[in-house]
């Protein structure tokens, strides 16, 4: 297959100037809220390449291309072009040095994706911007020409939407080696205490307890999946404890445009355990809105999946649904 050059004044096309507007706050809102949170830090040379998945798309893809370009390379075994153009990604990706992160996509184990992006025929590379997604090139490109793309591509990335990369700290894969056996025998903290006292908060209906219960064991430990779920959980009863059900219904009924009543009655459907209910209206939401309408569905619907758990065949479904719909 001959390679086909994309333009990237594809980057202009996809990103007018209103939706490049909206995508660089989004960004900027992001690495905000990291930077509040106490910043993700240097990251080892190994980041730089990873294999991606379905599961794994929305965090590894959607919400990293918020900080640094991410490079998508669509191969598969049994593609000969791919065997030459996927070490020369590679290579580059880490002689760049977080300049941008470059993700691995087996198109036989995810076929969903391939076809979301429209791919015709491997290798194909896209890239996707502060949530954007534009193409880059298609076949076995030779290397002048990847990085004459790549170096556009961080331009835009830098000029339009604020990316200056992430920072790479070779001794880390080292440091995390060392340390391994110490993480291991050191306990991270007294979480027990504020997990049970958080549960107590619950039972009381005490859900503003709750979620700063959780948010003390999330400020120490950002990947504690219990607290994560707790705090999920301790909002969503929040929001629902003071709502007029049969007013929240009818308003979702007669209008299907009002994404607010579509978010309200989402809440509901999954407090009364009609989780495909939930996650199918905001779906749907996401779908047939634009600009801050579509992003409240978005990210409603996200934190409806940490209520439920990533590993719930459920979220699995509607993830790859959210996906269909944003590409």
């Amino acid at each position: 297959m001959q390679p086909r050059n994309m333009s990237m004044s594809g980057v202009v096309d996809l990103a007018a100037v209103k939706a490049a507007g909206e995508a660089k706050a989004k960004a900027e809102q992001a690495r905000a809220e990291a930077a509040r949170q106490g910043g993700a830090g240097a990251v080892p040379p190994s980041s730089l390449v990873i294999d991606v998945d379905e599961a794994g798309f929305e965090r590894d893809v959607l919400q990293r291309s918020t900080e640094v370009p991410v490079v998508i390379d669509f191969w598969a075994e049994w593609c000969e072009p791919c065997k030459q153009l996927s070490p020369v990604l590679e290579r580059l990706a880490r002689e760049y040095n977080g300049r941008f992160v470059l993700a691995k996509i087996d198109v036989d184990a995810n076929q969903m994706l391939m076809q979301q992006f429209g791919i015709q025929g491997i290798p194909a590379v896209f890239a996707v911007v502060a949530g954007q997604a534009l193409p880059l090139f298609q076949g076995a490109a030779p290397e002048t020409q990847i990085r004459q793309t790549l170096d556009q591509l961080i331009q835009v990335g830098e000029e339009r939407f604020g990316l200056t990369g992430i920072a790479v700290d070779p001794g880390a894969e080292t440091d995390a080696a060392d340390g391994a056996e110490q993480e291991v025998t050191e306990p991270v903290g007294p979480y027990d205490a504020l997990l049970e006292a958080a549960v107590r908060a619950l039972d009381a209906n005490d859900f503003a307890g709750a979620s700063q219960a959780y948010r003390d064991v999330l400020a120490d430990d950002p990947g504690n999946s219990e607290a994560r779920l707790g705090l999920a959980q301790a909002e969503l009863l929040a929001r629902v404890q003071d709502m007029d059900q049969a007013r929240v219904r009818k308003d979702a009924a007669d209008k299907p445009g009002d994404v607010q009543a579509q978010i309200a009655a989402a809440d509901l459907d999954l407090v009364g355990g009609h989780v495909e209910d939930a996650f199918g209206r905001l779906v749907e939401a996401v779908r047939r809105t634009a600009g801050d309408e579509r992003e409240a569905a978005r990210v409603r619907l996200l934190e409806l999946f940490e209520v439920i758990g990533g590993d719930d065949p459920r979220v699995t479904a509607a993830r790859s649904a959210l996906a269909r719909v944003l590409f």
